[in-house]
Order: structure tokens, then sequence, then C-alpha cells
């Protein structure tokens, strides 16, 4: 699952900000020069796409793999890699690389980048990449071996048909394997630091000179303020070129202004002093109302690829002698009964009509709705709908029971009471977050309710995994296995039941519970498979085992909705492709004068 990653869940905004800006500066520098300005809500993690684990992230402008995805078709398309051969017998994928490719400092890339990619980052047991994770063959985990056929060929070999390969290879354009280079980061890996660790583990972090990240995308970083802004300048090595000739991309310079209020971004979108801005339902229907007068146009690319929920803490592992959770509330959070009662008693469909507007949909899968491989309530997908009275009496089958005052107790008399958190800055979520503690109120549940600072969030879901529960969401795509590091049971962001972290000692008594390690196994018959009708029904058993289970409780999902400026043109716009925030084809978009 393309999976934010840790960023999974949140998505781009386009904009034309002035926060933090001298406007005199930004006009000055914007008659010289073609620029088209995003936003984001938090600073960038790294500038070592092999550690990434947000999204929106800055690999979007900077990195390509050997294929990317298009937007509006949904097919893989060559990128670094103009073509590829599959083997009769599906083991041998060659891939032949573009004559002529260069790196942003202007060194060739070749066949031997795309081999250290692979062998000596990916493959190596001592760096921890999430890559890891979507590349495992079969039952026994085993990486493809890759060999070096000339200077623009590359062959992976494979124990086994592995049906999802191809997607691995998209680059950013799905969180997906990026390229990286030899002949800047060798020496990293081989030279230790005084832990005897790779240095690769600590190179091209924000604190690195931006002109040192060399990349192979659309733009490069010219420089990084934080807390204000990543400036993108465009690749002037960069592959791509029109049916004239011309180098793409068209735009010059790429500012990514880092907001963390949503209120300002409509408030400068409004006073025209912004390009693009994603729409929310609080504010769809005043910029509709405003879209000829405003001159901009509003899209509306249909679901998006985004599945929001909350998920309660599974781990029942130790961690210094110490529960990682309450051993009381985690006997309730691990009884299958709370979990499908806390279900039952969110009222989903208010929660899109009041919090959404009605705009979207709700959602009873992991799969996206848009995918192939989805499975409706018609299909046999167990749903949830509003039902606090089924809510009480899987209470009352498990063992909980009401005091004179209807508040829950367990069975030992403690009061169910738990602690919810999401990122602040995102209102649509605390709206939605509100609400699950309005309806849990419902059926005697407190729910003490705090949204935090997404930074904070991150660290306690990847790091400290001191948490209860929390409702976020993850960023989807149409192959299911880009969900693999979620749902293989040590994948990267198995969250609800997170391994302990890299480089520290094992969790002492963490437990993989029958249901969790079947939806795994599932995952990696799933790649297995190349026949599409068995690939599907597959993952239809995944779908069935995740809402029999719940380790996420799914909400509702958004229709992906953006107003552009009629001053940018080239956009073509989809759920899909907005992935990367309408910018799937940024290297196709021109500004032109109103």
């Amino acid at each position: 699952m393309i999976l934010l990653f840790w960023r999974f869940w949140l998505t781009v905004l386009l904009i034309f900000s002035l926060t933090s800006c001298n406007p005199t500066e930004l006009k000055t520098e914007a008659a010289q020069v073609s620029q088209l300005v995003t936003s984001t809500i938090g600073d960038p993690k790294t500038f070592n796409y092999a550690f990434n684990q947000e999204f929106p992230h800055i690999f979007l402008f900077t990195s390509e793999g050997l294929t990317t995805l298009n937007g509006i078709t949904a097919k893989i398309e060559p990128a670094l890699a103009e073509s590829w051969q599959v083997s009769d017998d599906k083991k041998r994928i060659t891939f032949t690389l573009r004559a002529g490719l260069q790196w942003s400092d202007g060194e060739p890339l070749t066949a031997d980048d795309v081999v250290f990619t692979y062998q000596d980052i990916i493959f190596n047991p001592a760096i921890p990449t999430d890559w890891k994770d979507f590349l495992k063959v079969g039952a026994g985990g085993v990486f493809p071996e890759i060999r070096k056929k000339s200077d623009r060929q590359v062959e992976f070999i494979f124990p086994e048909p592995f049906a999802p390969f191809l997607s691995t290879t998209t680059g950013a354009s799905t969180n997906s394997v990026g390229i990286l280079p030899k002949h800047i980061l060798a020496k990293s890996i081989t030279t230790k630091d005084a832990k005897g660790k790779p240095q690769f583990l600590s190179t091209w972090g924000t604190d690195t000179d931006p002109r040192k990240v060399i990349v192979n995308g659309a733009y490069k970083i010219a420089s990084y303020a934080p807390g204000q802004r990543v400036i993108f300048e465009r690749n002037p090595y960069y592959w791509r070129k029109d049916a004239q000739g011309n180098r793409q991309p068209y735009i010059e310079r790429i500012v990514w202004q880092i907001i963390e209020s949503t209120d300002t971004i409509v408030l400068q979108f409004r006073s025209k002093g912004l390009d693009v801005v994603e729409i929310s339902p609080e504010n769809f229907s005043l910029l509709k109302r405003e879209e000829k007068r405003g001159k901009f146009t509003v899209y509306n690319g249909g679901a998006k690829f985004q599945k929001v929920f909350i998920a309660f803490n599974l781990n029942k592992g130790k961690r210094n002698n110490r529960p990682l959770i309450d051993p009381i509330k985690s006997r309730w959070f691990n009884t299958l009964e709370f979990r499908q009662a806390v279900a039952y008693a969110i009222d989903r469909q208010t929660m899109l009509n009041n919090v959404f507007r009605g705009l979207g949909a709700v959602q009873d899968s992991p799969i996206d709705i848009q995918s192939p491989f989805y499975i409706s309530p018609a299909q046999g997908l167990r749903t949830y709908n509003y039902n606090p009275q089924k809510a009480k009496e899987l209470l009352l089958q498990a063992g909980f029971k009401y005091n004179n005052k209807k508040q829950l107790l367990d069975a030992e008399g403690n009061r169910v009471r738990f602690s919810l958190i999401t990122n602040s800055e995102n209102k649509t979520r605390v709206a939605m977050g509100a609400q699950v503690k309005q309806d849990l109120s419902k059926i005697g549940i407190q729910v003490d309710y705090n949204p935090i600072a997404f930074n904070t969030l991150t660290d306690k879901l990847s790091n400290s995994l001191d948490w209860e529960c929390y409702l976020l969401g993850f960023t989807g795509g149409i192959e299911p296995h880009d969900g693999a590091n979620v749902w293989l049971t040590n994948g990267g962001l198995h969250s609800f039941n997170q391994k302990e972290p890299p480089g520290e000692k094992p969790l002492i008594g963490r437990e993989i519970a029958p249901w969790e390690a079947e939806i795994g196994r599932l995952y990696i018959k799933g790649s297995q498979e190349l026949d599409e009708a068995k690939r599907k029904a597959i993952y239809a058993e995944t779908q069935k085992l995740t809402q029999e289970y719940l380790p996420f409780i799914h909400l509702v999902s958004p229709l992906s909705l953006v107003a552009v400026r009629d001053r940018i043109q080239g956009l073509e716009y989809s759920a899909l492709g907005s992935q990367g925030g309408t910018m799937w084809d940024k290297y196709k978009l021109k500004v032109v004068p109103e």
C-alpha cells in the first residue's frame, strides 16, 4: 500500500501561498521564471528515498523508477527503462534503459545504478527500508536475483512467478522503488559509523546541503528552509522531451510551502494568491460558487485512493519488561466482540453526511473501491451499519456490563476508557474523531480525544509504539500487493501490531493472531498467482478476514476534489493521478499568463 508512508494518509495541497514569504520577492522571482507553488502540512523527514515513510513527499518531484504509473489509464508505462521483456516461464524480466540517461549532476545513469539500488541497498540486511516488503518472493521471503547484462540492460531472476513485480518498479508515483546513484552513495554502504552500521543510514538527512542530493527526476532540490519551504528547480538532465524535442518539465521551479493551517490555504486561494488548492468537504460549496469569477476550475477525480479508519493497538509485547499497552486495555482491544461493537456504534452515514457533506462514500475494505480487486457487500464483504443496540449486545456477550450510570465496565469492574489520537492539522479528521467520541459515548465508552501534531503522532506509531487508538488514513492504489508492508506480519506498516523499530531488541511477548498470519499468507499467495481471476479470489478472502476481525475499522473515503486556476495548463486530473497531488504528469504542466 502506497502508503504513506507515515505521512500515509495526507494529501498534497497544491497552492501558491504567501505564507513565510516576502510577497515582493515572490512576484519578482515569478516574473523571471515559471513556477508553481505547492503546499504540505509538515517538514520532510528525509532526503533519502530508501527511508521514506510519509506521503506526500519530496520524491514525487525528484525521483523515478524503472517504470511509472499513468494517472489516467492506470497502466504501467516506461520511465527510466524504455522497455522490458518477460520470459515465457514468467521467472525472468529484462529491462532496457533509455540511452543517454543522466543524474542531476550530469553523470551517466546506467545498469550499475539499478543493480546498486537493489543489490546493495534493498537486499542488504543491514539497511532497513520498507522497499524490502514489496520485493520478498514466496513464503520464504527471498529476493530476486539481479544481473547486469550490459550498461543498459538488467535482468531480474525469480525463484517463482511474482505477479506484482512490475508495480514495485513504478517509483515515486506509487511510493515504489526509485533508482539511487551508485557514484554518490556506494561509499556510504561500505563505510561504517561508530556503532558499526553503514553510514548510508544517516546519509541525506534533511540537514544535508540540498545541492549534494543527486536525483534522476524532473526536479532537484535547490534549497530547504525548515518550517518554511522546499524549493525545487528543473533538472537540466531529465530525460523527457516533448514531440518537438523540447526538454521537459516546462515549469522551471516548484515551491513546496510548509503550511500547517488549511484555513490559511483556502484564504490565500480565494484572495487569488494561490494557483491550486485541494478542496475539503467544508469548503466545496464556497469554492464551487466562486469558480467562474475566480477564474479557476473545480475538478472531481472520483473516489480518492485513500482509506480513513480507526485502529486499536493489539500489540501484547513488552519493552524493557514493561507492556506497551495497559494489560487491562489490551484485553479489551484484543476481544473481537469489542472491536465489532465499536464498528457498529459509529454512525458512518451521518459522518458522511455531516463531516463530508455527502462528498464521499462509506468504506468497508482495505482495498480501494476503484481497484478491480475490491469486493462489494453483495459479494460477501461484511459491513457494520450503524446499530448501537447490536453493539451493546456484543459487549454483554463478551462479559462487559453496565453500571447504573449506563457506563460500560469490563468483567472486573474497570471503566472502559481509552485515548484516541489523530493529526491536529487535518480539520476533517479532527471532526471525524469528535463524532467517534460522541458515538461511543452512547454505548457507555469514554474516549479521551487528543488531536496532536503529526510528527508527534508518527513517532508514537513508528518508534515508541505508545498509543491506544488512532484515526488516520492509508493512501492506496490499484495493486493490492502495494499494501504488503501493512499486511505482512513483520511489515514496516503493520501498525496495529507493529514489530520493534529497526535496530532495537525484539519485543518480548508480541503475539501474531491466527487470522493475522492468514492475511499475511494470503498476500504472499496473491503475489504468486498470475491468473487474474484467481488473484481476485485470493484478495477477496483477505478482505473478508479484515472485515471480520477488524484490525482497522474503516470509516469514509472522500472524493478527490481540487480547484486549479485556469492559467495552469496541461493538467489531466484523476483520483489515481492525484496520488502525486495533481502532479503525476508534472513534466507536461505549463503556467501561462491570464
